[in-house]
């Protein structure tokens, strides 16, 4: 795992993103950028790599919102809603860690500030 730890830092620092925490033990870090990322986790689980960004918490159970994000999932070009046991709605993406190259981290990573550009209204009226 270490040096998968230091392939995806590496890939990280060289996409300018601010490592605000890691830890090496777990394959843990925690980043964020001007672009609306913040405290992004991207975790190693070998074979794969994780990517979560909390985005909302979900406080008025509505099957109208489930399918407005089921139907958004369609659109986001890596990674997808998902929902946590805790009604929190994230964006998630998996990658294999193995064959993981830069320009495939920054797409997953990208995708997410796509999503939060044309989407965020809807993402705000959601979260109230």
């Amino acid at each position: 795992m270490d040096n998968n730890f230091e392939k995806v830092k590496s890939y990280l620092l060289d996409l300018e993103y601010s490592i605000i925490k890691e830890d090496e033990a777990n394959g843990i870090f925690v980043i964020s950028n001007k672009d609306g990322i913040t405290n992004m986790i991207i975790a190693i689980a070998d074979p794969i790599l994780i990517l979560e960004q909390q985005l909302f918490t979900i406080k008025n159970d509505s099957a109208d919102i489930y399918k407005q994000l089921l139907q958004k999932n369609r659109d986001i070009v890596h990674g997808a809603f998902a929902i946590d046991e805790k009604n929190n709605v994230l964006f998630r993406d998996t990658l294999q860690v193995e064959n993981l190259d830069l320009n495939e981290l920054e797409g997953s990573i990208n995708s997410l500030s796509l999503l939060l550009s044309e989407y965020l209204d809807k993402i705000l009226e959601f979260s109230k």
